[in-house]
């Protein structure tokens, strides 16, 4: 798949170097949705770029809004066919967040998780993954909503380390063209051992937080939810938390452990207690517990079991934090983002 940068290549050879920097930044500004708009730039640019630089690298197919208006799922159709989803929602602090695909399915094959029964398709292009904030930009404002997208959490479809390079640009586009810090995106992912090691020792690896779906800190169980944990997992990941603390911790970057709460799966008082030791062992951790969405394979954690977990971890000295499940009324919530081509309008 062809992107924007190398399309820019062939439009802007003959041009002044400004031009490619007058092109990214119209990209990002309110108010043009078309190159014709762009009246900065010359007439005759402006139509070749028309013709031959996409505008947008994501095109809406449907919107699905919740029932009370604090989260839309958009079904995004791509250049060659394939689908992904993405949403939006409304955050803690009044503003939006927007969670971004990295890639058209997903190879990971966690059990509880809709987009894993896919199968990885292929890896979005830095410009999938970028304009998926540029399509809820483009959203808002056809809504008249000037509300301000605030945060972006790489958390639909895909694997975001096993798309390393790509995700990577995407996030350093969104840093240098728009006002969302690093401290505001979230990269989350199933851990991918040799990509976290990587990020150690990257000096453009940008610093957003991580968020690492832990799921389970007793290796049988978590091999059993999510296949692609290797033998030395755990040890593995244990001690890079303590490296990725000391190179990147502080007060507003800290690292997150994701556990979703799975009934008479992951639940349990061992479970606890093995989590707790855990964490205890990797650092200064936040663990998220997550109430499971239904995908059709297991059964929710009530919500007296959850705030209870929550309580005794914190107990033991955790700091937990319990995520408001949005979005589970149209397939939007975490784990549900599987491309249905439901019914809907823009």
């Amino acid at each position: 798949m062809s992107d924007r940068a190398t399309s820019f290549a062939g439009v802007l050879a003959m041009q002044p170097a400004f031009r490619r920097k007058q092109c990214l930044e119209a990209l990002f500004a309110p108010g043009f949705s078309a190159w014709m708009e762009v009246i900065v730039l010359p007439k005759a640019l402006r139509e070749q770029l028309a013709s031959e630089v996409p505008w947008m690298a994501v095109k809406g197919k449907r919107v699905l809004e919740g029932r009370n208006s604090d989260v839309a799922k958009a079904l995004l159709e791509l250049e060659d066919g394939s689908c992904i989803e993405s949403v939006l929602m409304r955050n803690a602090r009044g503003q939006w967040s927007v969670c971004v695909s990295t890639q058209v399915g997903c190879a990971m094959r966690c059990t509880f998780c809709a987009t894993g029964r896919l199968g990885l398709k292929r890896n979005l292009t830095v410009d999938e993954i970028v304009d998926q904030y540029r399509f809820w930009k483009s959203h808002l404002s056809a809504k008249n909503d000037s509300t301000r997208i605030s945060n972006i959490v790489l958390m639909g479809m895909g694997e975001p380390l096993a798309n390393y390079e790509n995700v990577k640009a995407a996030l350093q586009t969104w840093l240098q063209y728009t006002d969302v810090g690093p401290t505001h995106i979230t990269v989350s992912t199933v851990g991918v051992l040799p990509r976290l090691d990587q990020i150690l020792t990257d000096a453009t690896w940008p610093g957003v937080r991580l968020a690492i779906s832990l799921h389970s800190a007793d290796l049988e169980k978590r091999k059993a939810l999510m296949p692609s944990t290797s033998n030395d997992f755990l040890a593995h990941l244990a001690d890079w938390a303590k490296h990725y603390l000391e190179k990147f911790g502080n007060r507003r970057h800290h690292l997150t452990f994701e556990y979703i709460l799975i009934n008479n799966v992951n639940d349990t008082k061992q479970d606890l207690e093995a989590l707790a030791a855990f964490v205890s062992n990797a650092g200064r951790v936040k663990v998220n517990l997550i109430p499971y969405n239904t995908t059709g394979m297991y059964k929710t954690s009530g919500k007296d079991h959850i705030e209870a977990f929550a309580r005794k971890l914190e107990e033991r000295g955790v700091t937990v934090t319990v995520r408001r499940s949005m979005g589970d009324d149209i397939d939007a919530a975490c784990g549900q983002l599987a491309n249905k081509n439901t019914a809907g309008s823009r």
